[in-house]
């Protein structure tokens, strides 16, 4: 197995990026290769600072670098060297198995969808995030910005994929799955939430269980949870904010601590033919570690070819 990981891409790269390669390739089997894509003279340089020999890794060698604030298609295009272009040809070639980023998240997603393109069958591809549980073990968040604007076909596609995401990858049996809404009637919501739960209700594809409301997001009732990208988004950077205002008041507590995004790494594109991860732009090596952790763990489930069967 080879695991791409993009060096350039991230507020601290690619110093974060190459230390959390080497913390990443400590965990990594004997038949797991980390293929470090970016400027090769650098990322030799920090390996060889840490200790580190660079016959442990293996090195594609880019000239460009698609910065965080660049207009993603445009930058696709326009910069064909940079290390996510590249990144993405290489998975598009199959000479990696993976690929996962911690930079420009627009660029990203556009990258995904051209070079290895969306599952036929799916509309649109969400990003996801882990939900803790104030009793221990997590549930599925999704989408969490891929799409601002959805309608409802795409929001029961992403119960599916969450669906498939949390029993594949978490080990979660038959998980539940939960439409995010204002209420937990029936009735209740904006326009796309009243005309996606009739779909999900009689839906045979996941276990649909109704109704949850933002407080019940930390409960034990359900698995996945399902929203349009732009509601995702506000709930994700809310709940980042968590852990980040715990430090501030130094207070140590063992639930606000499972909010630090380090621990998860980074957010899947569920729904295109190979496993993609976009990270944190403040990514720190911790991050970048569990970033290329949980790209082996899509490759290793066979994830995507298990939502490739569910939308034949």
């Amino acid at each position: 197995m080879k695991i791409g990981l993009d060096i350039m891409g991230g507020d601290y790269a690619p110093k974060a990026a190459v230390l959390g390669a080497i913390e990443a390739y400590k965990t990594l089997s004997a038949d797991q290769k980390l293929v470090l894509i970016g400027d090769k003279e650098v990322t030799v340089s920090i390996l060889q600072e840490n200790g580190v020999s660079p016959d442990h890794f293996e090195f594609v060698h880019t000239t460009e670098v698609i910065g965080m604030g660049e207009h993603p298609t445009k930058a696709i295009v326009q910069k064909p060297d940079s290390s996510i272009s590249v990144g993405f040809q290489l998975l598009k070639a199959g000479e990696i198995q993976a690929f996962s980023s911690a930079g420009n998240t627009g660029a990203m997603l556009v990258g995904a969808m051209f070079s290895v393109k969306t599952i036929p069958g799916v509309v649109r591809p969400a990003m996801t995030t882990i939900v803790p549980k104030l009793k221990g073990g997590l549930g599925i968040l999704l989408d969490v910005g891929a799409n601002a604007d959805c309608k409802p076909d795409v929001l029961v596609q992403f119960g599916v994929l969450g669906s498939l995401f949390a029993q594949t990858v978490y080990d979660i049996p038959n998980p539940r799955v939960a439409l995010i809404n204002i209420g937990e009637e029936e009735e209740k919501g904006n326009l796309l939430c009243q005309a996606t739960y009739p779909l999900m209700k009689e839906t045979k594809l996941f276990n649909f269980v109704g109704n949850v409301e933002g407080r019940d997001l930390f409960s034990e009732g359900t698995d996945v949870y399902v929203c349009d990208g732009f509601t995702g988004n506000v709930i994700l950077k809310l709940a980042e904010s968590f852990y980040v205002i715990t430090r501030k008041k130094q207070l140590k507590d063992e639930f606000f601590d499972r909010f630090n995004y380090e621990q998860y790494g980074g957010s899947p594109i569920l729904g295109v033919n190979a496993p993609v991860v976009v990270g944190h732009g403040i990514s720190s090596p911790e991050a970048i570690k569990n970033m290329v952790l949980l790209s082996r763990n899509m490759v290793e489930s066979n994830l995507v070819d298990k939502i490739k069967q569910a939308f034949q």
